[in-house]
């Protein structure tokens, strides 16, 4: 319960925890952040990481001096593009077998059915679409491996992605993170930005349960 809290602090917060990590760690902040990106869109199993409030932190930060934006912009792309190959060649390493494994602490198989209908549903596009929904992030590349999709397309589809979801959160950061208002209500624009993201998945869920009472 109390790592709960804790995590719920850190994305609450994130303004003060990455800030005081800057000041800590430097230029190593780059890392950390490419770790953390890296991280939630290459692995199945950490799907739970902040990656959107994340970044529009970071480019909040960068606007105020403590990182450089081009560099910030470069990292954080080559993180989520990375991310994704890893997770992409990791689905075409287990195949198709992983819809039979049971859902699990570390494995969200609700999560995984989902992206895979809409992957079945929208194509490529789908690694563009997901960068902007959780859960949806980390599965979509992973589903895309699984389906086999040919790796010159994916690649395109990643690059489109990746730079469409850091260019925009980043700048957005950039440009209003330190508007006044938005500054004095940080943690309010934190929570709107999860709960904006998470809007389509939950619209999914209703549909899904709309169609479940009708049958």
């Amino acid at each position: 319960m109390d790592y709960l809290l804790s995590f719920i602090d850190i994305v609450l917060h994130l303004d003060k925890h990455l800030a005081l990590l800057v000041q800590q760690y430097g230029q190593w902040i780059y890392v950390i952040l490419f770790a953390i990106i890296f991280s939630e869109t290459g692995f199945v199993v950490t799907p739970f990481l902040p990656g959107d409030s994340l970044i529009f932190v970071a480019g909040a930060l960068a606007a105020l001096g403590g990182m450089d934006i081009g560099i910030l912009l470069a990292v954080l792309s080559a993180a989520a593009i990375l991310g994704n190959m890893v997770n992409y060649q990791i689905g075409r390493f287990l195949g198709p077998k992983v819809f039979h494994w049971e859902q699990s602490r570390f494995f969200n198989k609700a999560a995984l059915d989902k992206t895979h209908a809409f992957y079945e549903k929208h194509g490529g596009k789908t690694l563009v679409i997901s960068r902007f929904l959780p859960l949806f992030r980390t599965f979509a590349p992973f589903v895309a491996g699984i389906g086999a999709m040919g790796y010159a397309r994916f690649t395109v589809f990643n690059l489109i992605g990746a730079l469409a979801w850091v260019g925009s959160l980043t700048l957005a950061g950039y440009w209003f993170g330190n508007l006044p208002w938005i500054q004095q209500n940080l943690t309010l624009v934190i929570v709107a930005i999860i709960v904006i993201s998470l809007l389509p998945v939950v619209y999914g869920w209703w549909q899904h349960r709309q169609a479940g009472g009708q049958a």
